[in-house]
């Protein structure tokens, strides 16, 4: 599975809008949904005698396999109202923290004791590649217990009137600058997928403004930082069809009543065909077994199908000018890992990056950014110190299982939260010792954890 977004099927020309197309077939098949669940409730009432036959078993199943791949899937909640801390189970709620029209900075607030010692201040930038920032609950839930977590949660285009003006790639980096200074210096900021290059971005030309805001630590999680290395199908299509064809072909305007009615988006709806279809069989087969399971009354694995695919499907617009400056920067110029990339008419200059501790992590099996791609940041940083940098390949994972799953919580959060904490503020570290060093030494000799790049 895989949250990239940046995937192009195979869309040709239409007679008619294809945003417009999209909307008249949904609202056509809505007195289909309606029969069909008509029809399911039927054959699932206990007092239908056919609800317990093999025959009306299979009716209610199909049923309910044709309403979910019609349906429209809305935004889902991130759902996390407890958390443990310290052993204890303690409520958690949600709270906006800063705002601008295309996102809202979500703290994710805990009730804990007030004298108890703050823990790390975690950003974690979602990707804006189609998905929801809720796609990412599995890697805030990790976190949770032991630090103050803060996630980037973007607004589906669609939502943005026109009157809030454009929103590009100059524009995210920005925005990730802005919340920095938001949440004060001692932030530690974590890139997943898509944020890698824009997160490296604004660190980039934060460190070359000496800007006091820097965060402490910088990571990158199955980032395209330099696409050229190991190449992906994703890669591979941007490439070969150019910019010009994404503009023709995957560029639509919103259509009326929606608030961003007129401005021109790459929809949701286009970057979920272009998700199922670098995995087609997949999730033929994965909606087959939920058929099958709903008739054998396996509500476990038909449930855990529900899970996932009300996530999977939940898809948003992003503005045209975000999604083909990042096409043409990321993977068609390889702007940033040529050193080409500006911000702003500036350069974005990895190599000023000094102060801020850079961790890396990719999947074995990732098909989506390939490998080296984002382990590659260390060469783009060769005046962070050696002992201030790391890099970590997860076994036996692909693109999702890089920030989610059960590796993600046994493997990959574990070592997130060893380098966050092997680089505290300075006001962290004790009199007498070095924090630092010490927590280093720790995760040597407990367990392998972290590789240290190779010399540059």
């Amino acid at each position: 599975m895989d949250g990239s977004g940046y995937s192009g099927g195979a869309f040709g020309a239409f007679s008619m809008p294809v945003y417009s197309l999209y909307e008249a077939t949904h609202a056509a098949l809505g007195p289909a949904r309606a029969l069909s669940d008509a029809t399911k409730a039927y054959f699932l009432n206990p007092g239908n005698p056919f609800s317990h036959t093999p025959w009306g078993k299979s009716v209610a199943a199909a049923c309910e396999v044709f309403e979910r791949v019609t349906r429209r899937y809305g935004k889902p909640a991130f759902g996390l109202d407890t958390t443990l801390v310290g052993g204890e189970r303690v409520s958690v709620r949600e709270e906006i923290v800063w705002q601008r029209p295309f996102c809202k900075l979500i703290h994710f607030a805990r009730a804990i004791k007030a004298q108890r010692r703050p823990d790390p201040k975690i950003l974690l930038v979602a990707p804006m590649s189609g998905h929801y920032a809720t796609l990412l609950r599995g890697t805030v839930a990790a976190f949770l217990p032991n630090h103050e977590v803060y996630i980037t949660d973007w607004e589906d285009a669609r939502m943005v009137p026109l009157s809030a003006g454009s929103f590009d790639l100059d524009d995210y980096i920005d925005y990730v600058v802005s919340m920095l200074h938001a949440l004060g210096p001692d932030t530690h900021v974590v890139g997943v997928c898509q944020p890698s290059v824009p997160v490296m971005a604004a660190v980039s030309r934060m460190e070359a403004e000496k800007d006091p805001y820097i965060p402490l630590t910088m990571t990158l999680m199955g980032g395209p930082i330099d696409t050229r290395l190991s190449p992906t199908k994703v890669n591979e299509v941007a490439v070969e069809k150019g910019l010009g064809w994404f503009r023709r072909n995957v560029i639509a305007k919103v259509p009326f009543p929606h608030p961003g009615f007129m401005r021109e988006v790459y929809p949701g709806f286009l970057q979920l065909t272009g998700f199922m279809t670098m995995n087609l069989d997949r999730h033929v087969d994965a909606h087959k077994e939920l058929y099958f399971n709903l008739v054998r009354g396996d509500g476990d694995n038909a449930q855990k199908h529900r899970e996932f695919y009300d996530e999977y499907l939940s898809v948003m617009d992003l503005t045209a000018e975000f999604y083909i400056q990042t096409v043409d920067t990321v993977f068609i110029k390889y702007a940033l890992a040529k050193g080409e990339m500006t911000h702003r008419g500036k350069p974005v200059d990895p190599g000023a990056i000094r102060n801020v501790a850079l961790l890396t992590i990719e999947g074995e099996n990732d098909d989506i950014t390939g490998h080296g791609q984002t382990h590659a940041a260390h060469a783009l940083c060769p005046n962070i110190p050696a002992e201030k940098k790391a890099q970590y390949t997860q076994m036996s994972v692909g693109h999702y299982g890089v920030f989610n799953g059960s590796r993600f919580r046994a493997e990959i959060a574990p070592r997130i939260a060893d380098f966050v904490r092997s680089n505290p503020r300075k006001s962290d570290v004790p009199k007498g010792g070095n924090l630092v060093a010490l927590d280093t030494k720790r995760m040597k000799s407990a367990r392998p954890r972290l590789d240290r790049p190779a010399a540059e």
